[in-house]
């Protein structure tokens, strides 16, 4: 018994004539006897009885139209399924993303695939920090990732710029700076800065002391975080400044003012994928987040 079988028989019992029956299936009606034949055959039971004008089923032949039916619709939706997969338009595809991109870009990439993609599914992961999503996209934890990129080469990954952001101040509200639309980054000199962690944990850690730096001081102290919601927390709660890509701005919490810096040191955010990833399904998420972030 294979496919073949079941579908013929199938269309026969939907006819109940074996010409019509062979006519739908393109076969000689001949043939389609015979395949009967065999089944009844390998099951030991008759599943039609036949006259000159209509083919009726037995008790067994209804049971084993039901099997083909259930077998039948199975195979066509993994048929389909397996088109969709083909595709790129179904399958299984793991996310990260920095913080600074969880609020504004995570949102709007899930809506936008879910809606373009009803077949895919997504496993994100937000609040994350860089040197943590290289080592989940090369150890297979994460397909996809977004985050900062650091300028070293790496053959095994596809690194693409996605945008360049500008870094912006974040103030307690109270802060007398709190009501400018902008300043001179110079002005916070002076300041304990909440900042992401140092060493190798984040990416953003040194890029703000470098712009620091460039406005001719160091932070004469600094508290670290690891998320960024937690920075903007401890810049509501008073405890120091903090410099962010604008994007944060979305991150919309009471007790913090978003001032924005005359001519601000600027970041990039990059979608990041292994060289050798093959999977129409990451190709295709990849697509979209890219567009979303360039729009």
């Amino acid at each position: 018994m294979d496919l073949r079988h079941l579908r013929s028989f199938a269309t026969l019992a939907e006819e109940r004539h074996f010409g019509r029956a062979a006519e739908r299936l393109h076969i000689a009606q001949p043939a389609l006897s015979q395949q009967v034949k065999q089944l009844e055959r390998e099951f030991g039971v008759e599943l039609v009885t036949r006259t000159t004008r209509r083919v009726e089923l037995t008790e067994a032949g209804h049971r084993f139209a039901d099997h083909c039916r259930t077998v039948l619709g199975s195979v066509d939706r993994a048929a389909t399924d397996m088109a969709l997969v083909a595709a790129g338009r179904a399958g299984r595809v793991s996310l990260g993303f920095i913080g600074t991109a969880t609020y504004d870009l995570l949102p709007l990439a899930a809506r936008e695939i879910r809606d373009a993609l009803p077949g895919m599914r997504l496993d994100l992961h937000g609040e994350l920090l860089s040197p943590a999503l290289l080592d989940g996209l090369l150890d297979g934890a994460y397909d996809l990732v977004v985050l900062r990129p650091d300028g070293v080469p790496r053959p095994e990954l596809d690194v693409r710029i996605l945008r360049t952001e500008r870094l912006v101040a974040v103030l307690p509200d109270r802060h007398p700076l709190a009501g400018r639309r902008s300043i001179d980054l110079a002005l916070l000199a002076g300041e304990p800065f909440v900042m992401h962690f140092s060493g190798h944990r984040s990416s953003m850690h040194e890029r703000v002391l470098a712009a620091c730096a460039s406005a001719g001081f160091r932070p004469p102290s600094t508290i670290e975080v690891g998320e960024t919601a937690t920075l903007v927390v401890f810049v509501a709660a008073g405890l120091g400044v903090a410099l962010v890509p604008e994007p944060v701005r979305s991150l919309a919490l009471d007790g913090v003012a978003y001032v924005s810096l005359n001519a601000p040191a600027t970041v990039e955010l990059a979608l990041a994928t292994r060289s050798a990833e093959t999977s129409p399904a990451i190709r295709r998420v990849a697509e979209i987040v890219a567009g979303l972030a360039a729009g």
